[in-house]
């Protein structure tokens, strides 16, 4: 039994009917056991004194057809221990079932609304979920940037009273698929920081710097160069410094016979480390570069020269 008294938040956008759950704790690795979610039927955050099968069971529940009320209740009434148990159960449709058991080591409780709900064990103050509650009702934007909102709100509150350690969070799509392993979006957690929602949100940047990255580089496929280049520089903006964005954009650019832009960022990249021209000589065997000799050469000519 983890003691995961920790604050999180399960929701859905109404506009893009994605679904989410995240979460940060004072306790090793909250993404192996609180968050759970599954595309096109809903998600879990199970906490306090966790029992980790909740989120499972509670997804198995939501796709054998129960709503999250009876889901909730069916879980809870197997469980002898229910009274140290909190858990929130979110469904595909936004609708919406939370408990926090009686015995949840106070400052607990928890806060359902229009498509959401906040909950929290163990903190310094009572005011930590009703904070998250006002600050994603009053957000906007993607659902993920809403949720760390909500997760920023609840620490400057006062957060979990023993402090910080790891965070994660979890986007699918709310529509019904039978392709989940396609309709995740985001992914992504900390184990161990001593900031972990700041480094959540960094990594949700860079997250997003890649989502550009791939839009551009099917824009320069579509002959749409300028909408392209507007599409990196987001990326390079959300990602500073991370060499593998203006890389692939340069090789795209090659590719799409961009050769004077691809240039100046080729001898960025290679002045920082010349791993990346190593690189570079493998990708026709692969199909990801044009197999042209004289565009290698070039390359690596001005390059070098």
């Amino acid at each position: 039994m983890a003691f995961l008294h920790t604050f999180s938040i399960v929701a859905r956008d109404e506009n893009s009917d994605q679904i989410g759950v995240a979460v940060q704790t004072h306790w090793f690795a909250v993404g192996a056991m609180c968050p759970w979610i599954e595309p096109g039927v809903g998600a879990v955050a199970t906490q306090s004194l966790v029992e980790v099968s909740y989120g499972p069971k509670g997804l198995n529940l939501l796709k054998a057809g129960k709503n999250p009320e009876e889901a909730l209740e069916i879980l809870l009434k197997a469980d002898e221990n229910s009274n140290v148990r909190q858990v929130a159960i979110l469904d595909a449709e936004g609708r919406i079932a939370a408990h926090t058991g009686r015995k949840c080591i106070a400052e607990a409780g928890h806060i359902t609304g229009n498509g959401f709900s906040v909950q929290a064990n163990m903190m310094l103050k009572p005011a930590v979920w009703p904070a998250m509650a006002d600050a994603f009702e009053k957000s906007q934007g993607e659902l993920a940037a809403r949720m760390l909102t909500a997760l920023k709100a609840g620490q400057k509150a006062g957060g979990d009273i023993r402090g910080m350690q790891s965070a994660a969070m979890l986007v699918a799509d709310g529509s019904s698929t039978d392709e989940p392993w396609n309709k995740m979006i985001v992914d992504i957690r900390v184990d161990d920081h001593p900031d972990p929602i700041l480094e959540l949100e960094r990594l949700y940047n860079i997250h997003k710097a890649y989502d550009f990255m791939n839009e551009g580089d099917e824009l320069i496929a579509r002959g749409k160069s300028d909408e392209a280049n507007k599409k990196y520089a987001k990326a390079s903006e959300l990602a500073p410094g991370l060499i593998e964005i203006p890389f692939w954009e340069a090789v795209t650019m090659a590719n799409s016979g961009r050769m004077e832009e691809a240039l100046v960022l080729f001898r960025k990249i290679f002045h920082e480390d010349k791993n990346w021209a190593e690189l570079l000589k493998r990708l026709p065997a692969s199909g990801l570069l044009k197999d042209d000799k004289e565009m290698m050469e070039r390359i690596i000519s001005a390059v070098e020269g």
